[in-house]
C-alpha cells in the first residue's frame, strides 16, 4: 500500500508521468534503434570481382606512367651532362650506340637519296609533315649513317611524295647521335619512291627494321643535324626544333597520379558498398 501511495506521489511530483520507467523505456528503444542500424562487413559477389580486377590494373598503369616519367628524366640527366662534352669523331666501323648516344658528333660522307625515307605524323607548329631520313655512306668505309635531317610539310595529297633536294659530293655534318626508341609494332606499308620495292613512307624508325631492309651495315643509333645557323649546318638539313627528351614528363606524372586515384576510388566504392546493415531479429520475453 506504501509503495503505490509512493509511486503516485511521485508521479503527482513530476505532473502526472513516471519519469524512471519513461528513461527506461526510452532507453530501451534506443538500444532496438542501435541494433536496427548495425552494419556487417558482407561484401557482394560482382563488386568484388570488380574490384579485384580493377584495382591492380588502375595500379599497373599508374607505375607505368610513373616509370615512364622517371626515364625521361634520367634520359634528360644524360642528355645534359653528356652534350656538353666536346664533339666526337664517328668511326668508319660499327660503334657501341650507349657510348655515343647524346654524345655531339662530327662525320663525313656521302648522301645516298636512293634508300632515303619519310617518317610520317611529325607535326611542327601545328602542321603535319615528315622527317626527313637520309643513309650517309661515312668516308672511306662501307657503313652508312642514318642522319635525320629535319622536317618538311606534308603535300595536299598524301599519296604524292615531296620532292626531296640533297647534297651531292662530300659533306661534313655534325650533330647529336641519339638511339631512337624501340617500336613494337608498325602501321602499313606507304608510297613507293623511284627506287623499286623501297617503302619511302614510314611510321616509325626502327633500325632493326632498316637494317633488315637493305644490304649495308648501319650505325646503332641516328645523327640529329645541328640546328640552323651552327657550325654543323652544311648538310641540307630543314626544319630542326628537336625534342627533349623530358618532353611531356609531367604529363606522365599526371596520367600516374590519376591512374592511383581510380584505384583508391574503386577501393573505397567497393569498402562502402561491402558495409550492409544486417537484418535483427527482435528478441523474445
Amino acid at each position: 500500500m506504501s509503495l503505490n501511495i509512493e509511486s503516485s506521489a511521485a508521479k503527482n511530483a513530476y505532473g502526472g508521468v513516471d519519469y524512471p520507467r519513461a528513461s527506461a523505456a526510452k532507453a530501451g528503444a534506443s538500444r532496438a534503434s542501435g541494433s536496427q542500424l548495425r552494419r556487417s562487413f558482407r561484401p557482394a559477389l560482382w563488386p568484388t570481382v570488380a574490384a579485384t580486377l580493377l584495382i591492380p590494373l588502375f595500379i599497373a598503369a599508374g607505375n607505368w606512367q610513373w616509370n615512364k616519367a622517371a626515364l625521361k628524366a634520367e634520359r634528360q640527366q644524360q642528355f645534359d651532362s653528356r652534350g656538353a662534352q666536346a664533339a666526337l669523331s664517328i668511326p668508319a666501323t660499327l660503334a657501341d650506340p650507349e657510348t655515343l648516344n647524346y654524345r655531339k658528333v662530327v662525320v663525313q660522307g656521302r648522301y645516298e637519296p636512293d634508300f632515303q625515307i619519310l617518317i610520317d605524323n611529325r607535326t611542327h607548329n601545328g602542321q603535319a609533315g615528315y622527317h626527313v631520313i637520309t643513309p650517309l655512306r661515312i668516308e672511306d668505309s662501307d657503313v652508312r649513317l642514318l642522319v635525320n635531317r629535319g622536317w618538311i610539310p606534308a603535300p595536299g595529297d598524301r599519296q604524292q611524295i615531296p620532292s626531296i633536294e640533297t647534297p651531292a659530293g662530300i659533306v661534313q655534318l655534325g650533330g647529336m647521335a641519339v638511339v631512337p626508341p624501340a617500336r613494337f609494332f608498325s602501321l602499313g606499308s606507304g608510297s613507293e619512291s623511284a627506287n623499286p620495292g623501297w617503302q619511302t613512307i614510314w611510321q616509325n624508325l626502327d633500325l632493326e627494321r632498316y637494317g633488315k631492309t637493305v644490304d649495308f651495315p648501319i650505325q646503332p643509333f641516328v645523327l640529329q643535324l645541328d640546328p640552323p645557323g651552327t657550325a654543323g649546318d652544311t648538310g641540307g638539313g630543314f626544319v630542326r626544333e628537336w625534342l627533349r627528351p623530358d618532353e611531356r614528363r609531367f604529363v606522365n606524372v599526371g596520367y600516374a597520379l590519376q591512374w592511383w586515384a581510380f584505384a583508391a576510388t574503386t577501393c573505397a566504392l567497393w569498402l562502402v558498398l561491402s558495409f550492409r546493415r544486417k537484418p535483427m531479429q527482435a528478441r523474445k520475453g
